[in-house]
Protein backbone atom coordinates (compact mmCIF):
# COMPACT_ATOMS: atom_id res chain seq x y z
CA UNK A 1 0.00 0.00 0.00
CA UNK A 2 1.30 3.43 -0.99
CA UNK A 3 1.15 5.68 2.08
CA UNK A 4 1.04 9.49 1.60
CA UNK A 5 2.86 11.38 4.36
CA UNK A 6 3.13 15.12 4.89
CA UNK A 7 5.91 17.03 6.65
CA UNK A 8 6.28 20.82 6.91
CA UNK A 9 9.34 22.90 7.64
CA UNK A 10 12.46 24.63 6.40
CA UNK A 11 15.96 23.68 5.33
CA UNK A 12 17.36 23.79 8.86
CA UNK A 13 14.95 21.09 10.08
CA UNK A 14 15.73 18.61 7.29
CA UNK A 15 17.67 16.55 9.86
CA UNK A 16 14.37 15.83 11.64
CA UNK A 17 12.54 14.87 8.46
CA UNK A 18 15.40 12.59 7.44
CA UNK A 19 15.51 10.80 10.80
CA UNK A 20 11.74 10.36 10.77
CA UNK A 21 11.75 8.97 7.22
CA UNK A 22 14.68 6.63 7.94
CA UNK A 23 12.73 5.20 10.87
CA UNK A 24 9.65 4.87 8.65
CA UNK A 25 11.59 3.00 5.98
CA UNK A 26 12.69 0.47 8.58
CA UNK A 27 9.13 -0.79 8.94
CA UNK A 28 7.33 0.14 5.72
CA UNK A 29 8.63 -1.53 2.57
CA UNK A 30 5.77 -0.58 0.24
CA UNK A 31 5.81 2.74 -1.64
CA UNK A 32 5.70 6.07 0.18
CA UNK A 33 4.59 9.39 -1.27
CA UNK A 34 6.11 12.12 0.84
CA UNK A 35 5.08 15.77 0.61
CA UNK A 36 7.41 18.48 1.94
CA UNK A 37 5.52 21.74 2.51
CA UNK A 38 7.88 24.68 2.74
CA UNK A 39 8.36 28.39 2.02
CA UNK A 40 11.10 30.99 1.92
CA UNK A 41 10.75 33.42 4.83
CA UNK A 42 14.36 34.55 4.94
CA UNK A 43 13.17 38.15 4.79
CA UNK A 44 11.59 37.56 8.21
CA UNK A 45 14.44 35.48 9.65
CA UNK A 46 17.62 34.45 7.78
CA UNK A 47 17.25 30.94 9.25
CA UNK A 48 13.92 30.45 7.45
CA UNK A 49 15.20 29.11 4.15
CA UNK A 50 12.97 26.58 2.37
CA UNK A 51 13.66 22.91 1.84
CA UNK A 52 15.78 22.62 -1.29
CA UNK A 53 15.53 20.48 -4.40
CA UNK A 54 18.79 18.84 -3.33
CA UNK A 55 17.12 17.71 -0.11
CA UNK A 56 14.08 16.44 -2.00
CA UNK A 57 16.34 14.49 -4.36
CA UNK A 58 18.31 12.97 -1.49
CA UNK A 59 15.19 11.89 0.40
CA UNK A 60 13.61 10.40 -2.72
CA UNK A 61 16.80 8.46 -3.48
CA UNK A 62 16.70 6.86 -0.01
CA UNK A 63 13.01 6.02 -0.36
CA UNK A 64 13.47 4.49 -3.81
CA UNK A 65 16.28 2.28 -2.50
CA UNK A 66 13.63 0.59 -0.35
CA UNK A 67 10.85 0.73 -2.95
CA UNK A 68 11.23 2.18 -6.48
CA UNK A 69 7.58 3.22 -6.43
CA UNK A 70 8.20 5.88 -3.79
CA UNK A 71 8.25 9.61 -4.54
CA UNK A 72 8.99 12.86 -2.70
CA UNK A 73 7.29 16.13 -3.67
CA UNK A 74 8.46 19.61 -2.72
CA UNK A 75 5.52 22.01 -2.33
CA UNK A 76 5.96 25.77 -1.95
CA UNK A 77 2.98 27.10 0.00
CA UNK A 78 4.21 30.65 0.56
CA UNK A 79 1.45 32.14 -1.59
CA UNK A 80 -1.16 30.70 0.78
CA UNK A 81 0.74 31.95 3.81
CA UNK A 82 1.07 35.47 2.40
CA UNK A 83 -2.68 35.67 1.83
CA UNK A 84 -3.63 34.47 5.30
CA UNK A 85 -1.00 34.93 8.00
CA UNK A 86 1.95 37.00 6.77
CA UNK A 87 0.93 40.04 8.84
CA UNK A 88 -1.09 38.12 11.44
CA UNK A 89 -0.50 38.44 15.21
CA UNK A 90 0.31 34.72 15.46
CA UNK A 91 3.21 34.79 13.00
CA UNK A 92 5.45 35.35 16.02
CA UNK A 93 4.66 32.62 18.57
CA UNK A 94 6.46 29.91 20.53
CA UNK A 95 6.89 27.89 17.32
CA UNK A 96 8.04 28.88 13.85
CA UNK A 97 5.56 29.97 11.14
CA UNK A 98 6.10 26.56 9.53
CA UNK A 99 3.80 24.99 12.12
CA UNK A 100 0.88 26.50 10.20
CA UNK A 101 1.73 24.92 6.86
CA UNK A 102 -0.20 21.70 7.50
CA UNK A 103 -3.35 23.84 7.51
CA UNK A 104 -2.95 24.44 3.76
CA UNK A 105 -3.28 20.75 2.86
CA UNK A 106 -6.88 21.31 1.74
CA UNK A 107 -5.77 24.03 -0.72
CA UNK A 108 -2.86 22.32 -2.45
CA UNK A 109 -3.91 20.73 -5.73
CA UNK A 110 -3.34 17.03 -6.24
CA UNK A 111 -3.24 16.02 -2.59
CA UNK A 112 -4.76 12.60 -1.78
CA UNK A 113 -8.07 12.53 0.07
CA UNK A 114 -6.48 10.84 3.07
CA UNK A 115 -2.95 11.31 4.37
CA UNK A 116 -0.74 11.15 7.42
CA UNK A 117 0.76 14.34 8.84
CA UNK A 118 3.87 14.05 11.02
CA UNK A 119 5.87 16.67 12.89
CA UNK A 120 9.60 16.69 12.19
CA UNK A 121 10.34 15.45 15.73
CA UNK A 122 8.55 12.12 15.33
CA UNK A 123 10.13 8.68 14.99
CA UNK A 124 8.47 5.48 13.85
CA UNK A 125 8.51 2.35 16.01
CA UNK A 126 6.17 0.43 13.74
CA UNK A 127 4.59 0.48 10.30
CA UNK A 128 2.95 3.81 9.42
CA UNK A 129 0.37 1.75 7.52
CA UNK A 130 -1.23 0.88 10.88
CA UNK A 131 -2.09 4.55 11.30
CA UNK A 132 -3.09 5.15 7.69
CA UNK A 133 -5.53 2.21 7.56
CA UNK A 134 -7.69 3.59 10.39
CA UNK A 135 -11.18 4.41 9.13
CA UNK A 136 -12.13 8.05 9.53
CA UNK A 137 -15.78 7.99 8.51
CA UNK A 138 -17.07 11.57 8.79
CA UNK A 139 -14.27 12.71 11.09
CA UNK A 140 -12.20 15.59 9.75
CA UNK A 141 -9.07 14.17 11.31
CA UNK A 142 -7.85 11.68 13.87
CA UNK A 143 -5.22 12.14 16.54
CA UNK A 144 -4.11 11.33 20.07
CA UNK A 145 -4.99 13.37 23.14
CA UNK A 146 -2.32 15.88 24.05
CA UNK A 147 -0.39 14.74 27.11
CA UNK A 148 -0.94 18.04 28.91
CA UNK A 149 -3.58 19.88 26.92
CA UNK A 150 -6.28 17.29 27.62
CA UNK A 151 -6.11 18.30 31.31
CA UNK A 152 -6.35 22.05 30.66
CA UNK A 153 -8.28 22.54 27.42
CA UNK A 154 -10.72 19.61 27.39
CA UNK A 155 -10.43 15.86 27.61
CA UNK A 156 -10.44 15.43 23.82
CA UNK A 157 -7.86 18.13 23.07
CA UNK A 158 -5.67 16.52 20.39
CA UNK A 159 -1.94 16.90 19.89
CA UNK A 160 -1.51 18.02 16.29
CA UNK A 161 1.97 16.56 15.83
CA UNK A 162 0.54 13.33 14.42
CA UNK A 163 -2.68 13.55 12.42
CA UNK A 164 -4.61 11.39 10.01
CA UNK A 165 -6.34 13.86 7.69
CA UNK A 166 -9.64 13.49 5.84
CA UNK A 167 -9.31 16.29 3.29
CA UNK A 168 -12.81 16.03 1.71
CA UNK A 169 -14.38 16.51 5.15
CA UNK A 170 -11.90 19.27 6.04
CA UNK A 171 -12.94 21.11 2.88
CA UNK A 172 -16.63 20.51 3.52
CA UNK A 173 -16.56 21.89 7.07
CA UNK A 174 -13.87 24.49 6.29
CA UNK A 175 -12.15 23.65 9.59
CA UNK A 176 -8.65 24.51 8.35
CA UNK A 177 -9.89 27.61 6.56
CA UNK A 178 -11.72 28.82 9.66
CA UNK A 179 -8.72 27.99 11.86
CA UNK A 180 -6.50 30.19 9.70
CA UNK A 181 -9.06 32.98 9.83
CA UNK A 182 -9.07 32.78 13.64
CA UNK A 183 -5.25 32.78 13.76
CA UNK A 184 -5.26 35.89 11.60
CA UNK A 185 -7.36 37.91 14.02
CA UNK A 186 -5.87 37.65 17.51
CA UNK A 187 -3.07 36.08 19.51
CA UNK A 188 -3.83 32.47 20.51
CA UNK A 189 -1.84 30.05 22.65
CA UNK A 190 -0.61 27.17 20.46
CA UNK A 191 -2.60 28.78 17.63
CA UNK A 192 -2.69 26.08 14.94
CA UNK A 193 -3.35 23.24 17.39
CA UNK A 194 -5.84 25.11 19.55
CA UNK A 195 -7.94 26.41 16.67
CA UNK A 196 -8.40 23.09 14.89
CA UNK A 197 -9.36 21.49 18.20
CA UNK A 198 -11.83 24.27 18.93
CA UNK A 199 -13.40 24.43 15.47
CA UNK A 200 -13.46 20.76 14.52
CA UNK A 201 -16.98 19.37 14.18
CA UNK A 202 -15.96 15.71 14.48
CA UNK A 203 -12.58 14.21 15.32
CA UNK A 204 -11.52 10.67 16.04
CA UNK A 205 -9.51 9.97 19.19
CA UNK A 206 -6.73 7.43 18.69
CA UNK A 207 -4.83 5.31 21.24
CA UNK A 208 -1.65 6.93 22.51
CA UNK A 209 0.45 4.32 20.67
CA UNK A 210 0.02 6.45 17.56
CA UNK A 211 1.54 9.54 19.20
CA UNK A 212 3.38 8.57 22.36
CA UNK A 213 4.59 11.86 23.80
CA UNK A 214 6.37 10.39 26.83
CA UNK A 215 8.30 7.23 25.99
CA UNK A 216 8.47 4.20 23.74
CA UNK A 217 6.20 1.42 24.94
CA UNK A 218 5.77 -2.12 23.68
CA UNK A 219 3.00 -1.17 21.23
CA UNK A 220 4.17 2.34 20.24
CA UNK A 221 3.89 3.13 16.53
CA UNK A 222 4.94 6.80 16.63
CA UNK A 223 7.20 8.33 19.27
CA UNK A 224 6.79 12.10 19.39
CA UNK A 225 9.62 14.02 21.04
CA UNK A 226 7.38 16.86 22.16
CA UNK A 227 7.98 19.30 24.98
CA UNK A 228 7.93 17.87 28.51
CA UNK A 229 6.87 19.74 31.66
CA UNK A 230 9.00 19.06 34.73
CA UNK A 231 7.32 19.76 38.06
CA UNK A 232 9.13 20.38 41.34
CA UNK A 233 7.51 18.10 43.99
CA UNK A 234 8.33 20.38 46.91
CA UNK A 235 6.94 23.38 45.04
CA UNK A 236 4.02 22.02 42.98
CA UNK A 237 3.24 25.39 41.42
CA UNK A 238 6.75 25.72 40.01
CA UNK A 239 7.75 23.97 36.79
CA UNK A 240 10.17 24.12 33.91
CA UNK A 241 10.12 22.66 30.42
CA UNK A 242 12.40 20.28 28.55
CA UNK A 243 12.43 19.97 24.78
CA UNK A 244 14.80 17.24 23.58
CA UNK A 245 14.66 16.36 19.89
CA UNK A 246 15.67 13.13 18.08
CA UNK A 247 18.72 14.73 16.46
CA UNK A 248 20.14 15.55 19.90
CA UNK A 249 21.57 12.05 20.13
CA UNK A 250 23.52 12.45 23.35
CA UNK A 251 20.59 14.01 25.22
CA UNK A 252 18.24 11.29 23.99
CA UNK A 253 20.62 8.72 25.52
CA UNK A 254 21.78 10.48 28.64
CA UNK A 255 18.70 12.42 29.72
CA UNK A 256 15.78 10.50 28.20
CA UNK A 257 17.68 7.20 28.45
CA UNK A 258 16.15 5.96 25.20
CA UNK A 259 18.03 3.52 22.99
CA UNK A 260 15.18 2.43 20.71
CA UNK A 261 16.50 4.39 17.74
CA UNK A 262 20.21 3.69 18.07
CA UNK A 263 20.28 1.84 14.74
CA UNK A 264 18.61 4.80 12.99
CA UNK A 265 20.97 7.27 14.66
CA UNK A 266 23.95 5.17 13.55
CA UNK A 267 22.62 5.00 9.98
CA UNK A 268 22.09 8.75 9.95
CA UNK A 269 25.60 9.42 11.25
CA UNK A 270 27.10 7.08 8.66
CA UNK A 271 25.54 9.27 5.96
CA UNK A 272 26.43 12.60 7.57
CA UNK A 273 28.97 13.62 4.93
CA UNK A 274 26.50 13.18 2.06
CA UNK A 275 23.38 14.74 3.66
CA UNK A 276 22.48 18.12 2.08
CA UNK A 277 22.02 20.44 5.06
Amino acid sequence: MNIPVLYAGNRKIFCGVLLSVLSMLKYHKDPLTIYLYTMDLSEVDPRFEPFGEDQRDYLEKLCKEVNPGSAVHLVDVKSFYEKTLFHAPNQDNQYTPYSFLRLYADRVEGMPDKLVYLDTDTMLCGDVEELYKIELGKAEFAGVRDRYGCHFFGVNYINSGVLLLNLPRIRATRVFERALEACGKKKIFLPDQTTINRLCKKKKILPRRFNDQKEVREDTVVRHFSMTILWFPRFPKIFTTRNIKPWQFEKVHEILQESTFDDIFALYQSKSEEIPF
